[in-house]
């Protein structure tokens, strides 16, 4: 009962987030403002949302074919439509419900592919320290790319805690900051190792473990070169969607790949801090357009929310469409087995 309130608790506060977040955004538009959206939206380029949702769909499927080589050690050989179509129904569930997509996904897949879920759980915990590490790479290659814009943000940051009230750099404020870091590692270190035995800290230490396992476990995948090929493909083609979802605007076309990559970073935590980025997502885009130049609240909110709703809808309308189509697919090979079962039975029951 507990477990259950607590679980009601994370996506009540989820939801109430993301609301924040639309507020944020909205909070002080005017009506001038408002006009300026509709006719910065009404002048964009209809036509840029294919190559989005291919884009996009190529990265679903890529991940679902990822997912697949992980099971292939547990010698589990699933057929492409259940596993790509658990993919986006799971999607789908994590627009409204946070992390449940991803065990919802593998109960689906186990119950039509007769797999054990707490098996393919585990093979969840290495996708997602995989996309960990991408996710750093990709950080770190939009710090290189684009510098000046994030180093425009850091500055931001540094000045309101670095600083003193003169404008120059504080070394003690550096010192004191830097301390802080150090010593919050040295006691998480202590308290990961001494208090283990503690439920919430062992269970961190299972996920840091976990994490771990999950990376060195890479090794023993018979297809390490295409589990490679296929981590690379996913987030090549979220940049790319990111890259052309800027050129929907003319007053954003001119930022290219250097500003899709650094989209595709702001986004990426919009969808972490929220269901599916709702509110986060066109806010911390719209930010990041001010950095650019444009005006935050009217470019960037109506390239925010174009962008969102984009990916939103694709989710949406993909993980409705699987959902209707996978129990239809796998009709044919539940019944038999279903009948299979009931002969066993009276076979049984007649000895």
């Amino acid at each position: 009962m507990k477990a259950k309130f607590l679980s009601v608790l994370k996506y009540l506060f989820f939801i109430a987030l993301g609301g924040f977040f639309v507020w944020l955004s909205v909070r002080h538009l005017t009506y001038d403002k408002w006009e300026q959206i509709k006719h910065a939206v009404a002048r964009g380029r209809k036509w840029v949302i294919l190559p989005v949702i291919l884009f996009l769909l190529i990265a679903h499927y890529s991940r679902a074919m990822r997912w697949k080589l992980l099971m292939e050690p547990l010698g589990y050989k699933p057929s492409n439509f259940n596993v790509f179509a658990a993919v986006m129904i799971g999607y789908l569930v994590n627009s409204g419900a946070p992390r449940l997509g991803e065990v919802f996904k593998c109960s689906l897949l186990a119950r039509y592919e007769k797999f054990r879920v707490d098996k393919l759980i585990g093979t969840i915990l290495i996708e997602r320290a995989v996309d960990l590490v991408c996710l750093i790479i990709v950080f770190v290659s939009a710090l290189i790319v684009e510098g000046d814009i994030f180093g425009q943000m850091m500055k931001s940051l540094a000045k309101e805690f670095f600083y003193d009230k003169t404008g120059h750099l504080s070394t003690q404020k550096l010192l004191i900051t830097s301390g802080g870091f150090i010593l919050f590692f040295i006691l998480f270190y202590i308290v990961l190792k001494r208090f283990g035995h503690i439920d919430i800290i062992g269970r961190i230490k299972k996920s840091i473990k976990n994490i771990i396992h999950g990376l060195s476990s890479i090794n023993n995948l018979e297809h390490k070169g295409w589990f490679i090929f296929h981590s690379l493909l996913i987030w090549t083609m979220y940049w790319f969607a990111s890259t052309v979802g800027l050129y929907a605007l003319k007053e954003t076309q001119y930022l290219g790949l250097p500003g899709g990559l650094a989209a595709l970073v702001v986004g990426t935590v919009g969808i972490i801090l929220t269901p599916g980025g709702i509110g986060a997502y066109p806010v911390l885009i719209a930010q990041l357009l001010g950095l650019y130049g444009l005006d935050p609240e009217t470019t960037g909110i109506a390239s925010g929310t174009l962008m969102w709703a984009a990916q939103t809808a694709i989710i949406l309308l993909g993980g409705m469409i699987c959902f209707g189509l996978i129990s239809r697919y796998n009709k044919k090979k539940i019944i038999p087995s279903n009948s299979e079962q009931a002969f066993q039975a009276n076979i049984i029951s007649k000895n």
